[in-house]
């Protein structure tokens, strides 16, 4: 009187099963392994999901080139300003950050205290400018 539940299973012909990967079997297939759906595939519902798939990536693709284009000549016509570019010299928590040259000013970032240091008269520092 006891339900043995259905066991469902993909038999390797040309692999190992352990050289299967995610995304080897349509995910179709998929789906009625996990008992997501109730009926198997067919080939033509496998074929169409597919091309589906393959127009939309050809949409995204065109979209997003269009896209670019469309970036580019708002760049050169001045509407939008193109990304800055970012250099990182440091993490702001050191005490050196930003730091390459003793100056007049001292510095406190995250708990140090760097004291200022003497330029001479006439260095030609950015201070005394």
């Amino acid at each position: 009187g006891q339900i043995i539940p259905e066991r469902r299973f993909v038999e390797a012909i040309n692999r190992q099963p352990y050289q299967y990967e995610m995304g080897d079997f349509p995910t179709e297939w998929e789906a009625w392994i996990r008992k997501k759906r109730k009926d198997p595939p067919s080939i033509e519902e496998i074929l169409t999901n597919e091309n589906y798939r393959e127009k939309m990536k050809q949409k995204i693709k065109d979209v997003s080139e269009k896209d670019k284009l469309l970036q580019a000549r708002d760049y050169k016509e001045g509407l939008v300003a193109e990304p800055a570019h970012t250099h990182v010299k440091g993490h702001a928590s050191a005490y050196y950050y930003g730091k390459k040259e003793p100056s007049q000013d001292p510095t406190s970032t995250a708990g140090t205290f760097q004291p200022g240091s003497w330029v001479p008269p006439g260095s030609g520092s950015s201070h005394n400018k």
